[in-house]
């Protein structure tokens, strides 16, 4: 999967009062726009301590940015990639990992972030400008995450060429983490959106936090409302390989684009990473049975919407 720019920005509204939204700085709303984990960031405060509030928020981005980016060269993704073993993980690697393990069982293989190979195969295939099924095959090969072993001590890719990609759940466990840490900070109304969100409590202004489901051709295919839940939501056609290529959901099963089946699929619950990784293998899940089955491994967690 690409890296983390799936999701053009990162933002986080975290209140502790109600404010009308385009609130100024002056009516004690302060705001900040920095670049993390690829992505431009925007965060908006109302607190007494907003200042002191968003160099931690920062902070934490930006080391979280040291684990899970596929831009730098300096990240523990990118090294275990390099060289097939990474010792002494960080623990939000062997969590997030632990989280990739679970929905891998949960969805028969259909969540696999052993793709990154056919990412990196289909990108040379439209560099090129000419179809290579052989490249595609020798990077099928190399999917399978029964090939990844990990423990406190290191994690480590069974076959030479492997690859991870966590840009499927990810982004997620981002949100996840941000929300933690302001829930700590005692701040009770936040909507913490890193392309996928999660809710705590509900809005400044009263009631939940809106979302509106849109599907990547700009139909609204549904509104929700949100409050103490996350929410992640994975379109086969929302971004496409090379911009104009086909869709950026692999099927580890074919090693190829999936099909045009679903057009959005959203799942809610407690946990952005698992709403996020589900969201994602849904999108090559046929059977919505078997969607259902997934999701009953994971309690809280649900189907809001699917089309």
């Amino acid at each position: 999967m690409q890296p983390l720019s799936r999701r053009r920005f990162l933002t986080i509204a975290a209140c502790a009062g109600v404010f009308a939204p385009g609130a100024s700085a002056a009516a004690g709303v302060t705001q900040w726009r920095e670049t993390a984990l690829g992505a431009h960031v925007t965060l908006t405060l109302s607190h007494p301590d907003a200042e002191t509030i968003a160099e931690r928020v920062f902070a934490e981005l930006h080391r979280l940015e040291t684990v899970f980016s596929l831009y730098r060269e300096d990240t523990a993704l990118v090294a275990l990639n390099r060289d097939g073993h990474l010792p002494a993980p960080p623990f939000e690697l062997l969590e997030c990992l632990g989280l990739c393990g679970r929905v891998h069982r949960a969805t028969g293989g259909a969540f696999d972030p052993t793709v990154q190979p056919l990412w990196r195969a289909h990108a040379r295939q439209l560099t090129n400008g000419a179809p290579d099924p052989e490249g595609i095959e020798q990077a099928r090969a190399l999917v399978g995450w029964q090939g990844v072993a990990f423990d406190s001590g290191s994690v480590r890719l069974a076959r030479p060429g492997m690859a991870l990609t966590l840009n499927g759940i990810a982004q997620g466990y981002i949100a996840d983490r941000v929300a933690a840490m302001l829930r700590r900070e005692g701040l009770s109304e936040v909507m913490v959106d890193t392309g996928e969100l999660h809710a705590l409590g509900g809005h400044p202004g009263g009631g939940d936090w809106p979302v509106t489901l849109q599907a990547p051709d700009g139909d609204v295919l549904g509104r929700a409302g949100l409050r103490d839940a996350a929410l992640a939501t994975s379109a086969p056609a929302g971004m496409r390989l090379g911009g104009t290529g086909p869709g950026h959901i692999l099927n580890p099963a074919t090693g190829r684009p999936t099909g045009a089946r679903w057009r959005l699929v959203s799942v809610t619950g407690p946990s952005a990473a698992l709403a996020d990784a589900l969201s994602t293998a849904f999108c090559v899940m046929d059977d919505r049975t078997a969607m259902e089955q997934a999701l009953a491994a994971f309690p809280g967690m649900g189907l809001m919407h699917l089309s």
